[in-house]
């Protein structure tokens, strides 16, 4: 009896022995999978790690011409609009709505720099020709001793009535169809023409010209006309 309980023991322990050594080998073997996941050098059978993240890259893309896209070309003709694109082609910062918006906003500083008398304005946003037209006729009402008080009261349409390119120069034209009340006083302060309480329609046509091989982005007014 005793001699059989000391065999079942012995077998016992051999067993546990094999039992541990085969629990033993693969209990390494998965904590060397772990390991091998957690540096990123996995075994044959482990999964791939995970890709490390992209680093943001800065994207370096030509601007689109904004003026070749047909929202930003106006309802004009068709000899306008091949103006416009020919512009839009060599100067690829021009829009032709932002050129509208800048035109009022030109149409408006020149008319009150133009009645104020101040040629150092006029001399910043026309070109030379016209510049001594307006100051010509300045020098003209204050050697006559009159003054003006007119008003820009609204200006109801701005439309581009012509457009082209002659390398470098890109001119357009613009028509303004405005309302505006005028008073002219003389050197007693009478009145002698016009009324601020009566506006009248004004139609002048004016063209815009801009070297676009110039850092400057400034447009000029180079013609006057009325309509």
């Amino acid at each position: 009896m005793t001699v059989e309980i000391v065999i079942l023991a012995m077998i016992a322990a051999f067993l546990g022995l094999r039992l541990y050594s085969v629990l033993g080998r693969r209990a390494e073997h998965e904590e060397e999978t772990i390991s091998g996941r957690i540096d990123g050098k996995p075994g044959t059978n482990a999964a791939p790690a995970a890709p490390a993240p992209r680093q943001p890259v800065e994207r370096q893309q030509q601007a689109p011409n904004p003026a070749l896209q047909p929202r930003n070309i106006p309802a004009v003709t068709a000899s306008v609009e091949r103006g416009l694109r020919a512009i839009a082609a060599a100067d690829r910062q021009f829009d032709a709505y932002a050129f509208i918006e800048g035109a009022r906003s030109a149409y408006r500083m020149i008319l009150e720099a133009f009645w104020r008398g101040d040629k150092d304005e006029l001399q910043q946003l026309c070109d030379r020709d016209v510049y001594e037209g307006f100051a010509a006729a300045i020098d003209a009402r204050v050697a006559a001793g009159e003054t003006l008080e007119n008003r820009l009261v609204r200006i109801e349409e701005a439309t581009i009535s012509a457009a082209s390119f002659d390398a470098p120069v890109a001119r357009i034209t613009v028509r303004f169809r405005s309302d505006i009340a005028a008073v002219t006083r003389n050197a007693e302060g009478a009145v002698v023409a016009g009324s601020l309480n009566d506006a009248v329609e004004a139609i002048d046509i004016w063209t815009f010209n801009r070297n676009v091989a110039s850092s400057d982005p400034d447009w000029l007014l180079d013609e006057t006309d009325e309509g």
